[in-house]
């Protein structure tokens, strides 16, 4: 498959640099079968089924956007992946001016040294002292908005607050899973009162989701690696849904990549703690989920090969030129989509 194939054009207009306010207040737009219909987030409970069950990643965004010096060059690194107790591969401004065993000079007084490179072109970067490095990246870092917001306004206070969802607890990521940034607690209650449920597992995204597809071919793109946890009660849980009957709706790709890749052929999910690389795109089979709520995604982007394999190509195309004449807002703080095949 050629990658031209998921490209489409997108107003720069479109791209939302703040979240809703409320921010279940978002727009949805929910692809049920062969029905498309505009929605709000806050009427999600009227969208699914009692029996339902929603899950959520409980990833937390680290600061993980680190300026620094080596000598009089400046760098900066954009903490990608955990390899160990104290390093982190991270993908590196002005890397040609780090060789290997320098020492890199962030603020705070925090130092690292480089490493060896990486096959994706990220560098080791192994942070020095006696201090545990959570306390050191929270020093040196500040929160990683995504290139298509942080190039047109400064982060600030706000995305610290915007950036993170209301399930958010296990540090690691260095993106937040956005399609959960719409929940509110008032929303979880109505979707309780209506029956649905909801499980929470880990996938600490990393910075690789935002590279673009180089490739020409969808074959030729080698995806990056992410680490997850399902653990047993929660896959348990899920496996007990779909014996009853009812549905496994992930919310956002995250969600849905980890128990596709903790899940056999039968659709059985099985406890999983370790990286996942799956790449999902146009004939895949899915095994365990039932449906999908997820954000606007790029064009040519391995996220919107995989609500093609989801939904059909041509369906999500059509879909995405309706919400943009529609004026939906997209990408991580945009509004929402619920995908049920």
């Amino acid at each position: 498959m050629r990658v031209d194939l998921f490209d489409f054009d997108l107003p720069n207009d479109r791209i939302a640099l703040r979240p809703a306010e409320p921010k279940d207040s978002a727009r949805m737009l929910v692809l049920d079968g062969d029905r498309t219909e505009d929605h709000y987030v806050r009427n999600l409970a009227q969208c699914l089924e009692p029996g339902d069950v929603l899950v959520f990643n409980d990833t937390r965004v680290i600061p993980a956007q680190l300026e620094g010096r080596r000598g009089n060059a400046r760098i900066g690194a954009t903490l990608h992946k955990r390899e160990g107790m104290r390093s982190w591969h991270a993908f590196v401004r002005n890397a040609k001016r780090v060789r290997e065993g320098d020492k890199i000079d962030f603020a705070g007084g925090v130092t690292a040294l480089a490493g060896p490179r990486g096959d994706d072109g990220s560098l080791l970067l192994t942070f020095e002292g006696n201090e545990p490095p959570e306390i050191l990246i929270e020093r040196a870092g500040r929160m990683p908005l995504p290139p298509y917001i942080a190039s047109k306004r400064d982060v600030d206070a706000q995305d610290s607050r915007d950036y993170q969802t209301m399930f958010a607890k296990e540090k690691g990521a260095v993106a937040a899973p956005t399609a959960a940034l719409h929940f509110t607690p008032e929303l979880m209650e109505a979707l309780a009162v209506h029956g649905i449920e909801h499980v929470t597992l880990t996938l600490h995204v990393g910075a690789g989701t935002f590279l673009p597809v180089k490739a020409d071919n969808v074959g030729d793109h080698k995806m990056h690696a992410e680490w997850g946890r399902i653990d047993p009660a929660t896959a348990g849980r899920l496996n007990a849904t779909r014996a009853d009957g009812n549905r496994i709706i992930a919310v956002g790709t995250t969600s849905l990549r980890l128990i596709e890749s903790a899940a056999d052929e039968s659709g059985h999910i099985a406890p999983f703690e370790g990286d996942t690389d799956i790449f999902i795109t146009p004939g895949y089979q899915f095994r365990a989920i039932d449906g999908l709520m997820t954000n606007f995604h790029l064009p040519r982007s391995t996220l919107f090969m995989l609500v093609s394999a989801l939904m059909g190509r041509d369906r999500m195309l059509a879909a995405y030129r309706h919400a943009i004449d529609s004026g939906y807002r997209f990408y991580s703080y945009g509004d929402a989509s619920l995908l049920l095949p």
